[in-house]
């Protein structure tokens, strides 16, 4: 209740600074706090001109253009670096008044460079953005939990565990007993420390991506890169360790008429599911984690709509209903920050299974 209080009262004092914006746009903070950034944004202020300054972590960019490496902060952009010429831009203004962070380069005026084509000339963009040093952050802690727990059990190797080793523990049987047993069988162990890295990085990645602070707060499985790239391994794995059996099931498959085999529609059907068992993978996990933090970012924003619209009153006292309805929302993601996890393992770990069993044989 104390919290639900101190959120209340935080939301209540942003609605009076918005109060008196004259525009506020809604879409665009939405899918600027959902996308990805080449800075992490923490807060906006405002000084007694009422011009508001963001206050924001800057990452490092790197950039090819033309065979040449470029390598700056981003905290340049739009600042030209000891009066020179600045020839990159950080935004790029897109259809409906929303605003994606996309580099592109632009002449001396500002205005971006066209081929002739007509098309804006971007460089490659291999900079660190919010999404990759989240997941570099992730990563540090997640190994840092994981050596606690560890030298846990090399300090009491007869003892039951206790604390942050209970949870460690807990879940890693989970993903044993419960996922990898069951749909990989007998070969189990081989895949199993894959299994667990999938699950307690979803997992945790999940859970950081509902703190809204830094080192927390960004949607790093809300990123179709991150999934596509998970779901890219589980790919390799599953059809790198599939078996004699496993691909006869596919170009033969057993029980079916000889005619659609010389078709040949079934084996196409097949191949075809190899591709789409991935690709499902990664638009499950990436539309449910957007989805979420899409719904608990259309509560919070109602109260600043409201208060540019008909006062700070109204926008204080719509700030209640919404407070409630985003800690529920809050609490039903750390849910499904779970079942996503459980549900992305468990199906890498189903594909495997099919991949890898071997034939039965039955007695006459």
């Amino acid at each position: 209740m104390k919290r639900l209080f101190v959120i209340f009262i935080a939301l209540f004092a942003s609605s009076l600074v918005f109060a008196n914006q004259e525009e506020f746009n809604a879409g665009s903070t939405i899918i600027g706090h959902v996308t990805d950034a080449h800075s992490w944004h923490m807060f906006d202020y405002k000084v007694n001109d009422s011009t508001s300054h963001a206050v924001a972590i800057p990452l490092p960019i790197v950039l090819i253009n033309d065979g040449h490496l470029d390598m700056f902060m981003s905290s340049r952009f739009g600042h030209p670096h000891n009066g020179k010429y600045q020839p990159y831009k950080g935004y790029l203004l897109v259809g409906g008044g929303l605003e994606r962070e996309e580099i592109i380069c632009v002449d001396e005026d500002g205005n971006p460079k066209v081929d002739a084509a007509g098309n804006v000339v971007k460089p490659i963009d291999i900079s660190v953005t919010k999404t990759s040093a989240a997941i570099m952050i992730a990563c540090i802690l997640l190994i840092c939990i994981i050596f606690v727990a560890r030298s846990a059990y090399k300090r009491n190797p007869n003892q039951a565990p206790h604390g942050l080793q209970s949870l460690v523990e807990l879940l890693v049987v989970f993903v044993r007993d419960s996922i990898a047993k069951p749909m990989i069988g007998p070969k189990h162990e081989r895949y199993l420390p894959y299994l667990l890295t999938l699950f307690f990085f979803i997992f945790f990645c999940n859970i950081l991506g509902l703190i809204p602070f830094f080192p927390a707060g960004a949607n790093i499985t809300g990123c179709i890169a991150v999934t596509g790239i998970l779901a890219v391994i589980t790919f390799l794995i599953t059809n790198l360790s599939g078996n004699k059996h496993y691909w006869t099931d596919i170009f033969n498959t057993p029980g079916v008429p000889a005619w659609l085999k010389i078709f040949p529609l079934m084996p196409a059907v097949e191949l075809l599911g190899v591709f789409t068992k991935p690709f499902v993978l990664m638009v499950r996990l990436f539309a449910n984690m957007t989805a979420g933090h899409i719904v608990i970012l259309g509560f919070v924003v109602i109260i600043f709509i409201l208060s540019n619209l008909f006062g700070t009153a109204v926008g204080g006292a719509v700030s209640v209903v919404s407070v409630i309805f985003s800690v529920f929302i809050s609490l039903l993601e750390c849910l499904v920050a779970y079942i996503q996890a459980f549900v992305f393992t468990m199906l890498t770990a189903l594909y495997i299974g099919m991949a890898v069993q071997e034939p039965e044989h039955h007695a006459a």
